[in-house]
């Protein structure tokens, strides 16, 4: 019998270019690589690059694209169902993951801190991630207040904020300190949960 194995495909230029170009971002930040460590990475022209991403602009915004789709995978993995502190306990895991060689912190926390340098689109873009997760910790803390399991000592959307920002903060120190637990103790500071 002959039977015919199908293997996962190699990864295209493109994509190899989106996965450097993330862990660069997360690494280094916006203005820490060039299209020349992409080419000794990814063993092309940077030539080549310029076909894929006109400019840094192009890339990187195609970065954040991807980085946010591999973020909201995580997301829409937290059952609806479970109990708010349980989503926030793994939603830190998720933030955990990110940090746990020690070496990255988030894609868009990093761009956040460039901010300053960074073309408008870029910007627009880490602000819609930025709101995106803060309107999902929002709900869910509301759901908490609803079923009484969370006590809040502002606004749903007040400690929303203050609790992302702690996440953002805590993937700093855990990659300063390389020590990811420190992503974990956001969630039982703000909310009491253990």
């Amino acid at each position: 019998m002959n039977r015919t194995t199908t293997s996962p495909a190699a990864p295209t230029v493109r994509e190899q270019l989106l996965e450097h170009a993330q862990m660069l971002l997360m690494t280094r930040g916006y203005n820490g690589f060039s299209y020349r460590d992409l080419t000794e990475r990814v063993g092309v022209k940077t030539s080549s690059i310029h076909y894929y991403f006109p400019a840094k602009e192009d890339l990187v915004l195609e970065a954040i694209k991807a980085y946010d789709a591999f973020v909201d995978e995580g997301l829409a993995g937290i059952d609806d169902a479970l109990p708010p502190t349980q989503k926030l306990a793994q939603y830190a895991q998720g933030f955990g993951r990110i940090v746990a060689d020690g070496h990255r912190i988030c894609l868009c926390g990093m761009l956040a801190a460039d901010i300053e340098t960074l073309p408008e689109t870029v910007r627009e873009a880490v602000q819609r991630f930025f709101a995106h997760h803060e309107a999902w910790l929002a709900r869910v803390l509301t759901q908490g207040v609803t079923d009484g399991s969370l006590t809040l000592s502002s606004s749903p959307d007040a400690t929303a904020r203050a609790l992302f920002a702690g996440f953002q903060g805590s993937v700093m120190a855990s990659r300063l300190f390389r020590a990811p637990s420190r992503v974990e103790d956001v969630v039982a500071a703000v909310c009491g949960v253990a």
